[in-house]
C-alpha cells in the first residue's frame, strides 16, 4: 500500500495545486451537509429532518461532481459539462421552491421555517458558485449570480414577504453565491496559472538548448565554411593546372592539405571547449537555471586559483548534480558548497526533493532521487572524470529527507605527496 507521504511527494507542483483546489471544493459539498443538512436535526428532529437532509446530500454530490467534471473541463481532459451544470441549476431550483413550500405549507413551528429558511437560501448560494465552473465568460458567471439573487427575491415576494425581507434575502444570496462564484473563479485561475508557469519553464529549458545548439552550430559553420570554400576553390585550381600540365598545381594540393589540417585543428578546438567546464561558469549557471525553476539555490564558494583540470572535473560534477535536481524530485531549496581540506578540495551539493526508493536504507550507493540520474549512467560518468584527476564521488541520501552528492579531489600538491608515499 502507498504511503500517503510517498503518494504526495511523486507529484508535481501542479499536480499538488490541482488536488489541493480539487478537494477544497468537494470541502465545500461536505460543508454544504454539514451547515444546511445536519443542523436540520436541530431544528426539526424526526422523519421531518431526515427528509431535508436527503435533499441536501443530494445536492452537495452533484456540486461536487460538478466541480470536479468542470476541472477536468478547464485543463482540457473533457468536453464543457454544459448537461450536468444545467442538471445542477434545476436541481438547485426544485430544492428551493420545496424548501419554501415546505415553510408555508408543511407542519408549523419556528424550527421547521428556520431550517426551511437555512435550505433556500443555502443550495442557492452553493450552487450559484460552483455553476460558475462550468462557464468560462466573466459576464456568463455575474449573470449566474444575479440570476440566483433575483430568482430568491421574486419567490420571496410571492410569498408575500415585505419588501425588506425580500430585498434582504436578495442581497444574502448575491453575497453568498458572488462570495462562492468568486473563490471558484479566483481557483481556477490560479491553477491555470501555476500550469503556465510550469510549461513557461520546461519552454525556457528547452529555449535553452536550442541556442546552445544554434551557438555550436554558428561556432563550426564559422570554423568550416571559411576553410571549405577555400579549400573548394584550390582544388578547382589545381584541376585546372594539373590539365594544363602545370607544376603550381602540386602546390594548390600541399596548400588544400594544410587548410584541411588547420581545420581539423580548429574543429577539435571547438568540441574540447563544447565539451570542457569550468567550475566558477557552472556555479554561476547552477544559481542562475535553478533559480528560474524556482528552486532557492546557495551557492558558497571559498576557493580560487584552482588548477585547471580541478575546476573542470568539479564543473562537470555541479552541471550533472544541477541537471538531476531539475530532472528529479520536487526540490525546494539546493545548496553547493565548495571548501579546501587537509589538501583535498571537496564539492557538495544537497537538496530537499529526494524519494528514497522502496528497500533502500539512507546513503545507499544505488539510492535514487533528486542528485541522481534515472538510469545510474550520470553518477557513473562523473566517477570516471573524477578518477582521471584521483577524486572520488559518494552520492545518497542523508538525514532530514535530502539528497547529498560529494565530489572529492585532492589537489596537485598533495597528490604528489601520496604518490611519494606510495
Amino acid at each position: 500500500m502507498r504511503r500517503p507521504r510517498r503518494w504526495w511527494g511523486r507529484k508535481s507542483t501542479p499536480a499538488k495545486v490541482e488536488t489541493y483546489t480539487r478537494w477544497s471544493f468537494h470541502f465545500f459539498g461536505l460543508c454544504e451537509v454539514l451547515s444546511l443538512g445536519v443542523s436540520t436535526f436541530e431544528k426539526a428532529g424526526g422523519r421531518l429532518a431526515a427528509g431535508l437532509t436527503l435533499p441536501v446530500v443530494a445536492h452537495a454530490s452533484v456540486c461536487m461532481l460538478v466541480a470536479s467534471r468542470s476541472l477536468d473541463w478547464t485543463r482540457g481532459r473533457r468536453a464543457q459539462p454544459v448537461r450536468l451544470v444545467w442538471t445542477l441549476g434545476v436541481l438547485t431550483a426544485l430544492i428551493a421552491v420545496g424548501a419554501i413550500a415546505l415553510a408555508e405549507h408543511g407542519p408549523g413551528g419556528a424550527g421547521v421555517d428556520t431550517a426551511a429558511g437555512g435550505i433556500f437560501g443555502g443550495v442557492l448560494c452553493f450552487g450559484a458558485g460552483n455553476i460558475t465552473l462550468g462557464v468560462r465568460d466573466r459576464r456568463r458567471v455575474i449573470a449566474v449570480v444575479a440570476g440566483f439573487a433575483l430568482g430568491a427575491g421574486i419567490v420571496s415576494l410571492l410569498l408575500g414577504l415585505p419588501g425588506a425581507a425580500v430585498l434582504g434575502v436578495a442581497c444574502l444570496v448575491l453575497v453568498g453565491g458572488g462570495f462562492l462564484a468568486f473563490t471558484s473563479v479566483f481557483s481556477v485561475w490560479l491553477l491555470n496559472a501555476v500550469y503556465e508557469l510550469d510549461e513557461a519553464r520546461e519552454t525556457r529549458a528547452r529555449l535553452a538548448v536550442a541556442e546552445e545548439r544554434l551557438r555550436f552550430g554558428r561556432d563550426l559553420h564559422d570554423v568550416i565554411g571559411r576553410n571549405l570554400a577555400v579549400v573548394a576553390l584550390k582544388s578547382e585550381l589545381a584541376v585546372q593546372l594539373s590539365r594544363r600540365g602545370r607544376p603550381e598545381a602540386v602546390e594548390q594540393m600541399i596548400e588544400v592539405q594544410r587548410i584541411a589540417q588547420e581545420s581539423q585543428r580548429e574543429v577539435r578546438d571547438v568540441v574540447r571547449g563544447y565539451r570542457e567546464a569550468d567550475l566558477e561558469v557552472e556555479l554561476a549557471g547552477a544559481r542562475g537555471v535553478l533559480g528560474a525553476a524556482g528552486i532557492a539555490c546557495e551557492v558558497r564558494d571559498g576557493t580560487s586559483g584552482l588548477p585547471a583540470e580541478v575546476r573542470s572535473a568539479l564543473g562537470w560534477v555541479v552541471r550533472e548534480a544541477t541537471t538531476n535536481v531539475l530532472r528529479h524530485g520536487d526540490a525546494e531549496k539546493c545548496s553547493v558548497v565548495v571548501r579546501v581540506s587537509k589538501g583535498r578540495v571537496v564539492l557538495t551539493v544537497e537538496n530537499d526533493g529526494a524519494a528514497r526508493p522502496a528497500g533502500q536504507g539512507a546513503g545507499g550507493a544505488g539510492a535514487g532521487g533528486a542528485g541522481a540520474a534515472s538510469d545510474g549512467s550520470g553518477l557513473a560518468g562523473l566517477r570516471e572524470r573524477l578518477s582521471a584527476v584521483d577524486g572520488t564521488l559518494e552520492a545518497g541520501h542523508a538525514d532530514g529527507g535530502v539528497f547529498r552528492l560529494t565530489a572529492e579531489v585532492p589537489l596537485p600538491a598533495a597528490r604528489a605527496v601520496l604518490e611519494a608515499a606510495s
